[in-house]
């Protein structure tokens, strides 16, 4: 990843978390929090890595929300930030932090099994 790049990713990172936290009104996105902006090395595509509370169903309609918000999300990003081209932007769940929370949990079963010693 080039130093642009990673600067161009930082800038959309922080934009989006605040559009997402503080801005958006559709109610399915509260609770979406940005934990990583990937850009491809043309500056055209952005995958944005998010995290929501709730179950398949309330993070299905997370997403769906993030989906429909794409427009208004890019155009923010078009007036906030200096770029001749505003990516186009893909959202994934980050699914790291479950992996790592489902990795805590293996390791607390297992210290319980061995009896706390340790």
């Amino acid at each position: 990843m080039t130093r642009r790049q990673e600067r161009v990713g930082e800038e959309i990172h922080r934009v989006l978390s605040v559009l997402i936290q503080r801005e958006s009104r559709d109610p399915r996105v509260a609770g979406v929090n940005v934990t990583d902006v990937r850009v491809s090395g043309d500056l055209r595509h952005t995958t944005v890595y998010v995290t929501m509370r709730g179950d398949a169903d309330e993070q299905r309609e997370a997403m769906a929300g993030l989906e429909h918000a794409t427009r208004f999300l890019r155009h923010e990003l078009a007036t906030r930030l200096k770029l001749r081209l505003v990516p186009e932007l893909t959202f994934k769940v980050d699914e790291s932090v479950a992996r790592s929370q489902r990795i805590l949990d293996l390791l607390d079963e297992i210290h319980r099994q061995e009896g706390g010693t340790g």
